[in-house]
């Protein structure tokens, strides 16, 4: 995996885009990301491949995305190291509760086991657009491929991808590898498919952004925060080690303060997970860089429910 700390290896992954995002070692980003959560999970089933189709044809200049690792060391596109049970059906065909859930662990499945699972044909419960149909977890190297030959297909500008990596210290060894390793079988498949100006990196796990920041220089990071971290700001940056491209808060923590205190240290700043019109202009309004949303055709002028999830 250390190859990949090569110099220059950054000269082999692909071009920038032109709309939306930033070129590698500048300052914040130009233009407004619009990003699709886990492609865009209010109309189509999540971290699935179709998911992303929609979000493209809807005009996301990035899609958001989960990553975990298999039994077998496969980078594979999932919120949780685990099926879920609100979305899942097992492959003989059963539904199980939330109380069995973790039981169906993936870091000990091998990607040929996880790709039998269906994700895509149950209700969700929070979700009543979202559309149904029998779909498997994909493969990061897998769902890249079928992505970008799908913008070639269609004329479509070729997407950002914004990785999160799903990862608990306390879980290291039982539901997901140590953040290294974690890490090192992620950047290989982002440089295997030449897109490293084209990704970032986010986490609520600072010790894969720090790994990013040390061992793979020009990639871009993003902190994630939820709305419960009460830390300041400084004391969030101060404990990262270094200062992110991209600040992630959940959207209620968002205020023209917090803005500005970012932009003068060259921070964009892109809040999740905001799905109602109302939150968008909100926030646009005071100036957000961009806007992760399960619901990108709130961006296309039509008009989409459900709340925040």
């Amino acid at each position: 995996m250390k190859a990949l700390m090569l110099t220059g290896w950054l000269a082999l992954s692909g071009t920038i885009l032109s709309c939306g995002g930033k070129p590698q070692g500048t300052g914040m980003r130009t233009g407004f990301d619009i990003e699709g959560h886990r492609g865009c999970r209010g109309l189509m089933p999540e971290n699935t491949i179709p998911a992303m189709y929609r979000a493209i044809d809807l005009g996301v200049t990035t899609l958001e995305m989960d990553v975990i690792i298999t039994a077998d060391d496969q980078v594979l596109v999932s919120h949780d190291p685990f099926f879920a049970w609100e979305i899942s059906t097992t492959p003989e065909g059963k539904t199980f509760t939330a109380k069995e859930q973790m039981a169906y662990n993936i870091f000990k499945m091998t990607a040929a086991e996880v790709s039998r699972w269906d994700v895509g044909s149950r209700p969700h419960p929070y979700f009543p657009r979202q559309q149904k149909m029998k779909v498997a977890k994909p493969l990061l190297r897998d769902l890249i491929d079928s992505v970008e030959q799908y913008c070639k297909d269609h004329h479509r500008p070729a997407p950002q991808y914004n990785i999160e990596t799903k990862i608990e210290e306390k879980f290291d060894g039982t539901y997901n590898p140590g953040p290294e390793k974690f890490t090192d079988l992620l950047m290989s498949v982002v440089k295997e498919k030449g897109i490293g100006k084209r990704v970032i990196i986010q986490s609520f796990d600072p010790r894969t952004l720090r790994i990013l920041h040390e061992q793979y220089k020009g990639m871009r990071s993003s902190l994630l925060v939820d709305g419960q971290d009460k830390r300041s700001l400084e004391q969030q940056l101060a404990d990262l080690g270094f200062t992110p491209d991209i600040f992630s808060p959940e959207q209620h923590r968002v205020d023209a303060l917090l803005i500005k205190t970012c932009h003068e240290k060259g921070i964009s700043v892109i809040p999740w997970t905001v799905n109602d019109k109302a939150s968008i202009d909100r926030l646009r309004a005071l100036g957000v860089d961009g806007i992760i949303t399960d619901y990108p055709d709130l961006f296309s002028g039509q008009l989409a429910v459900g709340g925040l999830q």
